[in-house]
């Protein structure tokens, strides 16, 4: 019986069945046709191309070429090269979809995302005698911060231990922040005088910007934006400061809130000399001295550490001698020399007045007389924080 491929009269006499009698008929079913040729991973040069000096009797057929072995190479690919660009595509496509999203990292939340909003207490001191006046000199002599330190050295860190999840060198760090913090925002010319903010802000948490923000472009007696709150400013229309050698005493304390969370108490006195903001510079023997007392909480996790930020969470800030009836919000209100006595009460609040009601009214102290300059020099003395009185609510003027 014949098959296709045998000669149509059948194999000549004489002739063998040449391969087939070799090799069983493992090809018979194999048809030769042009896609078999196309696909051919080799193709065989053509005689004249054989005949070039070295060459090579086939070549490697390029994934990408469509063209056959019967017709002209064009640029058009074929189907497998298309099918390989495609997977080319897709996983060029894929890698670049990792590394964006490996650089964006999604999961990490954001920048301080989790500082919560500053809490704050100012309390005006009124005076209970006239305000004495002198050179800065002696009115440091005559008060309580005679034997105060003057500036940044008035500052000091506490014995550093480590905690039971923060190391020794993360406390340290925790301390100097704040002390930086305390002497930027207690010592620093510009800051006192109203002309900057900045050198506060950069020690913030990303999260409390906002909040400090508002309270230096637009502060409020709320107990979230008093610009007090946050720093020591004088009202440049009122008083500028007459002596840059502002007495300092006070304490630094740290503690660990959670594993997380390191926690450091502040509490400093700061006694200024100031002057009248319309007096020259040079009339200093009319300065008084000006007593403010902050009470502060700072709080760092790891990457507050790392980036030396803070977050402050209250503040409770007594400052005298000033009027109870001026909103010390936005900036203090010295009392100058010669002012006498003035009324405690503080301004009356509304409860029916729509609006932001002042929520720390009624809150107003006395300062006592042991917290101003003595007619005479006193002996000298440990150094002692300035004396005030319980803070009492006192009646509307």
């Amino acid at each position: 019986m014949a098959v296709p491929g045998d000669p149509p009269n059948g194999t000549p006499e004489g002739i063998g069945g040449g391969d087939d009698e070799l090799r069983p008929d493992e090809y018979r079913s194999v048809v030769f046709d042009e896609d078999f040729v196309r696909a051919a991973r080799l193709q065989e040069f053509s005689a004249q191309e054989r005949m070039g000096e070295h060459a090579r009797a086939v070549r490697s057929r390029s994934l990408w070429s469509g063209g056959g072995s019967g017709g002209p190479r064009t640029g058009t690919p074929g189907r497998g090269a298309r099918q390989g660009m495609l997977l080319v595509l897709l996983i060029a496509s894929a890698f670049a979809i990792a590394v964006y999203l490996g650089m964006r990292n999604p999961y990490v939340p954001p920048a301080g995302g989790n500082a919560e909003p500053l809490s704050s207490t100012v309390v005006p001191l009124a005076p209970a005698e006239p305000v004495p006046g002198g050179r800065p000199a002696d009115l440091y002599a005559k008060s309580p911060a005679a034997e105060y330190r003057i500036g940044a050295a008035g500052i000091t860190l506490p014995a550093v231990r480590r905690t039971h999840h923060f190391t020794e060198s993360q406390v340290v760090a925790a301390l100097t922040i704040a002390k930086d913090y305390l002497v930027q925002s207690s010592l620093d010319p510009d800051v006192l005088s109203g002309a900057a903010s900045r050198p506060v802000r950069v020690f913030l948490d990303p999260g409390q910007l906002a909040q400090f923000d508002e309270s230096v472009a637009s502060p409020s007696g709320d107990g979230r934006h008093a610009a007090t709150g946050w720093l020591v400013r004088f009202d440049p229309a009122v008083a500028a400061v007459a002596d840059s050698r502002v007495r300092v005493s006070g304490t630094l304390a740290f503690q660990e809130l959670n594993p997380e969370v390191l926690e450091v108490s502040t509490d400093h006195t700061f006694v200024y000399a100031v002057r009248p903001a319309s007096g020259p510079p040079a009339a200093a023997d009319g300065a008084s001295l000006f007593t403010v007392r902050r009470e502060l909480r700072l709080r760092f996790d790891r990457e507050d550490l790392t980036a030396r930020r803070a977050e402050v969470s209250s503040a409770y800030v007594m400052a005298g001698p000033q009027d109870c009836a001026t909103e010390p919000a936005e900036g203090f209100r010295p009392l100058l020399a010669g002012a006498g006595p003035t009324t405690v009460g503080p301004p009356a609040s509304d409860p029916y007045a729509s609006g932001h009601p002042r929520r720390t009214a009624g809150l107003c102290g006395v300062l006592a007389p042991a917290g101003t300059p003595s007619s005479t020099p006193e002996p000298s003395r440990p150094p002692a924080q300035a004396s005030v009185s319980p803070v009492l609510p006192g009646p509307s003027p």
